[in-house]
C-alpha cells in the first residue's frame, strides 16, 4: 500500500456509444445502444440517455429494444474505437512509462514511476490534466480515480463516473470501504457473493469483522487470505507495463442454431483463419489447438490437441480444428463456435508447415475481414464481442458506419432494407444534424469509408483523404 496516491485508474465514460455520439450530432444527447442487431445480439455499450431506461452493457438486444424503443441502435465500429483508444494510451504513456491497459477504454498508470505525482495535490493535479487532454485530443471524457492501490484507484473511477475525479487519500481506505458490497472486491463474482450472503456478509465491514480465519474457512485459504487483505484496504499489485499473452480465440455465435455438418465444418476453417490472423499479429505461434463448440442447449464442449511443436501456419490450425470437430457430437444445432491457440511462443516450428501446403494451396486463403475483437476485455463477454463481428462482416451497409457520396459527401448509414439504405449526411464537426437521403443498396455513387476523426485536425496534421473500404 503505497503512502501517497499515485496509481492512476482511467476509465472512458460509455466509451463506445460516447464516440458514435461525438461523431454523429444528430444523435448526441439522445439514447445510443451499440451492439450486435442479430436476435441474439447483445448491448456492448449504452449511453448514459440509454442508461435511465434501465439498458446496460451484456443485456439481450431485444430486451433493450424494449425498453427503449426509439433509440439508436448501432453497430460497432472497432476501427474508430481502436483508433481513440491509441489517442488515450499515448496521453497515458506521457505520465509513466508503467501504463497497464485492460481494454480499449481503460487502464492503470503508475504516476509515481513517471515522477507525474508524489503526493495528492501533484496526482490531483495531474488526474485533472490528464482529463483535459483526452477531451481536448479526443472530445469524449473519462473519470479517473487515484488511490495507493489497483483496487482502490478502480473504486475511485467507478464513484467518479462520469466525467469526473475522485481521489481516496491513504489512511481512509476502511473507512470508506466498509459500507460497500462485497461485490466490489476483485474476484468476488456472483457464486462467492452468494456463499458470503449465506454466511451472513454483505458489506465488506463484514468481512474484516468476520476475520482473515472465517474467511479462510468459507472459501479457502488462498482466496480467503486475499479477500481479507483486499477489506483491509491492502493491495500490493504493481502496474504492469505488458501483460503476457497466454492464448489467442476468436469465437461466433450464430443468430440461427448451425445444423448442417458440412456448413459448421466450413464455420471452424474460417474462424481458424482468423484465429491464425490475430496470432500472427501478436508476433506469436502456439502448440495447443483448441475448438469450443456450444450446442442448442447451451452446453458447451471443449477439445484440444497439441502439435509436435508451435506453428502459426494456417492449414495445420485448420486440419486440428477440423479433427477436433471429427469427435464432437453436433446434433441437434450449434450456436457458437470458437477455434483458439494456447501454448504460446515467439517462434514457429518450420516443419510443421509441409504437412498443410498443399491442402493450403489448393483451398486459398478465405476472404474474410479480420477478426473484430476488444484486447482485454472479459472472457464472460467474449460471445458479445463475436457476434457483432459476424454482423458487420454480413451487413453490406451496418447501422452506424460511415459511407462517402460522390455528390453529397460523408455521412453515415441510419438504416438498411429491401434493397435500400439510408443515410445521414453529417461529420463530426457538424454543427447541426445532417440531412437524410435514401439510395438503391448498390447505388455506384455511394461506399462505406473510413471513420472521420472525432476532433478536427489541422492541416499540417492531417491525415490524408478519406479511403473507402
Amino acid at each position: 500500500m503505497r503512502p501517497a496516491p499515485t496509481v492512476l485508474h482511467l476509465d472512458m465514460d460509455a466509451f463506445f456509444a460516447a464516440a458514435e455520439q461525438a461523431a454523429k450530432p444528430s444523435l448526441r444527447g439522445k439514447p445510443v445502444v451499440v451492439g450486435g442487431l442479430g436476435p441474439r445480439g447483445v448491448v456492448a455499450t449504452a449511453s448514459y440517455e440509454a442508461r435511465r431506461f434501465g439498458i446496460h452493457s451484456a443485456m439481450p438486444m431485444a430486451q433493450a429494444r424494449r425498453l427503449a424503443p426509439n433509440a439508436a441502435y448501432l453497430v460497432p465500429r472497432f476501427a474508430l474505437y481502436r483508433t481513440v483508444s491509441e489517442q488515450v494510451m499515448e496521453l497515458l504513456g506521457r505520465l509513466s512509462p508503467l501504463v497497464e491497459p485492460l481494454s480499449l477504454d481503460e487502464a492503470f498508470v503508475d504516476l509515481e514511476a513517471g515522477g507525474s505525482a508524489a503526493d495528492a495535490a501533484s496526482a490531483r493535479a495531474t488526474g485533472e490534466r490528464l482529463r483535459r487532454d483526452i477531451r481536448a485530443v479526443t472530445g469524449l471524457t473519462g473519470s479517473v480515480g487515484l488511490a495507493g492501490s489497483k483496487m482502490l484507484a478502480k473504486i475511485a473511477s467507478e464513484q467518479a463516473k462520469p466525467d469526473g475525479l475522485v481521489l481516496i487519500e491513504p489512511g481512509t481506505e476502511r473507512e470508506l470501504l466498509g459500507p460497500m458490497s462485497v461485490r466490489t472486491l476483485p474476484g468476488v463474482g456472483p457464486a462467492t457473493g452468494e456463499h458470503l450472503r449465506r454466511a451472513g456478509m454483505t458489506t465488506i465491514a463484514d468481512l474484516t469483522e468476520a476475520g482473515e480465519d472465517e474467511l479462510v474457512r468459507l472459501v479457502g485459504k488462498a482466496h480467503g487470505t486475499s479477500l481479507y487483505r483486499m477489506a483491509s484496504g491492502h493491495d500490493d499489485r504493481p502496474v504492469v507495463a505488458e501483460r503476457e499473452t497466454k492464448s489467442v480465440s476468436v469465437e461466433d455465435t450464430f443468430d440461427v442454431d448451425l445444423h448442417d455438418r458440412v456448413r459448421v465444418r466450413t464455420e471452424v476453417e474460417r474462424l481458424a483463419e482468423r484465429c491464425v490472423r490475430r496470432l500472427r499479429e501478436s508476433g506469436h505461434s502456439g502448440r495447443t489447438i483448441v475448438l469450443k463448440v456450444r450446442r442448442y442447449d447451451f452446453s458447451t464442449l471443449t477439445r484440444s490437441e497439441t502439435l509436435r511443436g508451435p506453428t502459426d501456419d494456417p492449414g495445420v490450425v485448420r486440419e486440428a480444428a477440423g479433427r477436433l470437430l471429427e469427435s464432437l457430437d453436433t446434433t441437434g444445432g450449434v450456436r457458437l463456435l470458437g477455434v483458439g491457440v494456447t501454448g504460446l511462443t515467439d517462434y514457429t516450428q518450420e516443419d510443421l508447415f509441409a504437412q498443410a501446403a498443399a491442402d493450403a494451396e489448393a483451398a486459398g486463403a478465405l476472404d474474410e475481414p479480420d477478426a473484430v475483437v476488444v484486447p482485454g476485455e472479459p472472457e464472460p463477454q467474449a460471445d458479445t464481442d463475436f457476434a457483432v463481428a459476424d454482423e458487420v462482416a454480413e451487413r453490406h451497409w451496418p447501422a452506424g458506419h460511415d459511407v462517402l457520396h460522390a455528390e453529397f459527401g460523408a455521412g453515415w448509414v441510419q438504416g438498411s432494407g429491401v434493397g435500400r439504405v439510408t443515410v445521414r449526411f453529417e461529420e463530426p464537426t457538424s454543427t447541426v444534424p445532417g440531412r437524410v437521403r435514401t439510395f438503391r443498396t448498390d447505388d455506384p455513387d455511394l461506399e462505406l469509408s473510413e471513420p472521420l476523426p472525432l476532433v478536427a485536425v489541422p492541416p499540417d496534421e492531417g491525415p490524408g483523404p478519406r479511403a473507402p473500404v
